[in-house]
């Protein structure tokens, strides 16, 4: 270690020079690589529950960013295929990041690769609201801030409306959402066939129980609609795109009248960000949106990076 006190002037500003810049080379030299293609993440997941940058369980929050985030994957994903953007990019911004597997069947449970989202929200609730538990837990934080995407986007609210955990969620945040349900290509089918032969549609996909319970008008989506949609206290950031091809309407996921509630429709800020209903999930753009939302008192300027493609993400 230096003697600074026997430095010369010049001396000690070399020296400081190279602590500065070493400091600097520690602190490029741990961020991760971030990958802004849906597809690209989820082929080279390999079956991975842990996205690059989450599930450190020594993780302490900062005093800059004291909350946890914990990501919240859709129907047929599990955390390590659906998050790896959002894993790198918020560990590289400081954040302690999270990302559960959850409703996994019992079909599925004894295989490699595992396929979450199947089960009962109501099922799938319970294991977030453990989850947020076990985070608290090991963080020491008091509350977390939730991003979901599809299905993650809308059984949460189950667990912050009907489990008490909107005590424990400050910011919620929803790409691809569906707060009125789905009229897409196979549960638009389902909602038809249910309408007319009087059967729940929960027993139409017996190995995705949830896939019925996000139709449009089902007795649960119904039901999750009724009163106080976003709960007091709790902000809520609702990203949806043109081009979802799975939210039909996209607009399902656009909702009014909550003060607590701030709709963005992704084309209205960068219309050339062409993002599906898997690519939102890891367009650069939205998560500019996404980065201005959690930490509001530090936001950036959206520069919008054209040509974001289904699925594969930004050309080049």
């Amino acid at each position: 270690m230096w003697n600074l006190k026997r430095l010369r002037p010049v001396g000690l500003i070399v020296a400081i020079l190279g602590l500065a810049l070493g400091l600097e080379q520690a602190a490029t030299a741990a961020l991760l690589p971030v990958s802004y293609s849906f597809l690209g993440n989820t082929y080279a997941d390999h079956g991975t529950l842990n996205p690059p940058g989450a599930n450190d369980w020594t993780c302490k929050p900062s005093a800059a960013h004291p909350r946890p985030v914990i990501l919240v994957h859709g129907t047929a994903g599990n955390g390590g295929d659906n998050w790896a953007t959002y894993s790198a990019l918020l560990h590289n911004n400081g954040y302690c990041v999270f990302a559960l597997t959850y409703g996994v069947s019992p079909v599925n449970a004894s295989l490699p690769l595992k396929v979450g989202g199947m089960n009962e929200i109501t099922s799938s609730a319970r294991q977030l609201q453990a989850y947020v538990t076990k985070v608290l837990r090991a963080t020491g934080a008091t509350k977390v801030d939730l991003v979901g995407h599809s299905q993650g986007t809308y059984m949460p609210n189950y667990y912050v409306r009907f489990l008490g955990g909107a005590r424990y969620v400050d910011r919620y945040v929803s790409l691809a959402p569906l707060w009125r349900g789905t009229l897409g290509p196979v549960l638009g089918q389902l909602n038809l066939l249910a309408a007319a032969y009087h059967f729940n549609t929960n027993s139409l996909v017996p190995v995705c129980a949830a896939c019925g319970e996000m139709v449009t008008n089902s007795p649960f989506q119904r039901m999750m609609a009724s009163g106080t949609l976003a709960a007091p206290g709790v902000q809520y950031l609702n990203i949806s795109t043109k081009y979802d091809e799975l939210v039909i309407p996209y607009t399902s996921g656009q909702v009014s009248g909550y003060p607590n509630m701030r709709n963005v429709v992704l084309q209205n800020v960068c219309s050339t960000d062409f993002s599906d209903h898997l690519e939102i999930a890891s367009s650069p753009n939205a998560a500019q949106i996404v980065l201005n939302f959690l930490d509001p008192a530090h936001p950036h300027q959206v520069r919008c990076v054209a040509g974001v493609l289904p699925a594969l993400g930004p050309l080049g």
